[in-house]
């Protein structure tokens, strides 16, 4: 019996597909590739891999239309976006389109699979891909992706859109530790020039708003030398 997962990589960097398939395999994964995104598009329909990995730039059709049609159909295939350009509006582009994460080029092989790992592991949980969610719920809190609200008790957070930002990855990412570094590269940009101590200002703020006591969290919770990790329970809305 078969139990190694599919995962389709496409990218038009043949260096890239050569190098990450037999990465993949050895890590147990069956590895199928596309070199542009007509052939992502078609695959992703015909052997609906448990993951996809797209590149952004890519002939025929970019990564980001591929990942909106895929969702057109009905597809919530959890997909990684990889980009060029590090900086907090591909940021929320990639996570607008339906993208449960991204990793900027060049990036670290193992960081890619650590990333694939922690997204299979929440979907074998039964936890459906949160990032196709415009609306999300933990506790009586509410997030409103598409309108850039939160709120808790039905009362609007006054958030700073980094907070809100930092708040919207953890929230579509519960259970999972993500590093401070890896929060300074998805908000901030991988060029900013602060150091870590900014994501700790903007955490002070948005447990302030949320009234959530760091030694006893309802919402977040600091892994000590790791970093962050949502822990309410978190459900989609209509």
């Amino acid at each position: 019996m078969n139990d190694r997962p599919n995962i389709l990589i496409a990218d038009d960097d043949p260096t890239i597909t050569n190098s990450l398939t037999p990465f993949f395999e050895r890590a147990g994964f069956h590895v199928l590739t596309a070199n542009n995104g007509v052939d992502a598009f078609e695959k992703a329909q015909t052997h609906q891999p448990d993951l996809i990995v797209l590149d952004v730039l890519m002939p025929r059709l970019d990564g980001r239309e591929v990942l909106r049609r895929l969702r057109r159909k009905g597809l919530s295939t959890p997909t990684i976006l990889l980009t060029h350009v590090g900086d907090a509006l591909e940021r929320a582009l990639a996570l607008e389109e339906g993208a449960d994460d991204y990793l900027n080029k060049p990036f670290e092989a193992h960081e890619l699979l650590a990333r694939v790992k922690a997204i299979l592991r929440r979907s074998k949980n039964g936890q459906a891909s949160l990032s196709t969610s415009w609306r999300l719920a933990a506790l009586t809190l509410v997030v409103d992706r598409r309108a850039r609200r939160a709120t808790l008790d039905d009362k609007i957070l006054e958030l700073s859109p980094k907070a809100f930002a930092v708040l919207e990855y953890l929230i579509t990412h519960p259970n999972e530790v993500v590093s401070r570094e890896r929060l300074l590269q998805l908000v901030w940009g991988w060029e900013y020039p602060a150091g870590t101590r900014t994501v700790d200002t903007r955490m002070f703020e948005l447990r302030k708003s949320l009234g959530d006591d760091p030694a006893d969290p309802k919402y977040i919770e600091t892994q000590a030398g790791e970093g962050y990790c949502f822990i309410a329970p978190v459900r989609m809305l209509p």
